[in-house]
């Protein structure tokens, strides 16, 4: 099974370029599933039902969230009744949404995507811890047992730390586990001793001539205090499609092979065919 798995998209230009390459990736690739982080893809802050759908439309299986989930208010009853759209599991039960969803692929496998949210140097509202709710969950979906053949997990997360020790504490439990959050892709795609893919984050689908895909001017502009608590734009320039691609082992759901992906844009590519 090969999946695509794509860090944060990023405003106008990061959607273009998902909606752009993904059909093409899955072409090309022979993906079996592609899950995208989509907090950020309505101006920067969020998503909108009408995102959302162009993102399915393009071929995008399941869309995880995080701390911005909720940014367009206009999104909060789609959350609550598209169970392919997530938002961290780990939030208190009275927001809108689901964190995990269990979808059936034209191969006939099972997959599991699991979004969750870190609790260091994150802006409140503070989540239930997650590695207490983990521990939970996996007792309800076993990997290869119980029609689960594959289980992604997205955590977004600030600090490195927590993502590597939430890694090593599902290792062998899960297919994969993904960081998003950061906006800045880690050079550290591996295979953990029990078998678990992991990246600490995948960085961002947008532009990099910017700061973490925000205009340039207004991030010094705050930073330096000249403008009060300015309004962030997304940046225009010329996006890259930031993500990883996981093969797993059909028998064990275990991972085979991680290879990070950075196509088009200011990055070097780690992937030129398209």
């Amino acid at each position: 099974m090969k999946i695509l798995t794509c860090g944060d998209v990023v405003g106008r230009k990061g959607r273009s370029i998902v909606m752009d390459l993904v059909p093409k990736l899955r072409s090309e690739l022979q993906l079996d599933a592609v899950i995208i982080n989509a907090e950020n893809s309505a101006g920067g802050f969020g998503i909108t039902q009408e995102i959302a759908h162009e993102f399915f439309e393009s071929g995008v299986d399941v869309i995880t969230t995080g701390n911005h989930a909720w940014d367009q208010k206009c999104s909060n009853n789609y959350f609550a009744k598209e169970p392919r759209l997530l938002r961290p599991v780990n939030y208190k039960l009275d927001k809108p949404g689901l964190g995990i969803t269990k979808v059936r692929l034209h191969n006939n496998k099972t997959l599991v995507v699991i979004n969750i949210m870190g609790k260091l140097f994150m802006p409140p509202p503070a989540p239930a811890d997650p590695f207490f709710s983990i521990a939970a969950i996996l007792n309800q979906y076993p990997l290869k047992q119980q029609d689960v053949d594959a289980i992604i997990i997205d955590i977004h997360a600030e600090a490195n730390s927590e993502k590597m020790a939430f890694a090593y504490y599902v290792d062998g439990k899960v297919s994969a586990v993904v960081g998003t959050h950061t906006h800045v892709p880690t050079a550290d795609a591996r295979i953990l001793p029990k078998g678990t893919a992991y990246q600490t984050d995948l960085g961002m689908c947008g532009p990099y001539d910017s700061v973490l895909g925000m205009q340039k001017d207004l991030s010094i502009s705050r930073f330096l205090g000249t403008i009060p608590t300015p309004h962030m734009k997304p940046a225009n320039g010329e996006p890259t499609l930031c993500g990883a691609l996981i093969t797993l082992d059909n028998t064990t759901g275990l991972a085979s092979d991680i290879t990070s992906l950075k196509i088009g844009g200011l990055l070097n590519s780690f992937y030129s065919s398209l």
